[in-house]
């Protein structure tokens, strides 16, 4: 999934906060304001669509509970400590937000749509860790921004 993601988007680095990304794919509340009124509606839905598809698609398995496949740790053998970390946190946190949506009752398309949000985020993160840290490793990214 975030294959696609990155063959869809290509280099994230050009954005430099996971929000501007969120938006560019149409992931954030459209708004409709006007003096003290402000309302907020369905997610915009502007930007790349298929890639907007793939997180969709990529949030429903977080219904299930976190945990590492003998097929995914062949997988993180290549991948440096900190990448994996960050994937292990993502999918802790992102389980437990599933679960957490749900059980407050909200409808389960609000929730796919907010784990997919997150999950950008995440894939934002892994993708400057990945850019960054061989060049400077003083930029080391340990958490998504607010």
């Amino acid at each position: 999934m975030a294959v696609g993601v990155i063959a869809e988007l290509g280099d994230l680095t050009r954005f430099d906060h996971p929000r501007k990304l969120m938006s560019y794919l149409g992931l954030v509340p459209s708004e409709h304001s006007s003096g003290g009124h402000k309302r907020q509606d369905n997610i915009t839905k502007c930007g790349n669509g298929r890639a907007r598809r793939l997180l969709i698609e990529g949030a429903h398995s977080y219904h299930y509970s976190a945990n590492i496949s003998t097929e995914l740790q062949k997988r993180q053998e290549s991948l440096s400590k900190e990448i994996v970390d960050i994937g292990w946190q993502a999918q802790l946190r992102l389980c437990r937000r599933y679960q957490r949506l749900m059980k407050r009752g909200k409808h389960y398309n609000v929730v796919v749509t907010a784990i997919a949000r997150e999950m950008i985020a995440y894939i934002w993160v892994i993708a400057r860790e990945a850019v960054l840290s061989p060049v400077n490793p003083s930029n080391r990214l340990s958490r998504v921004p607010a």
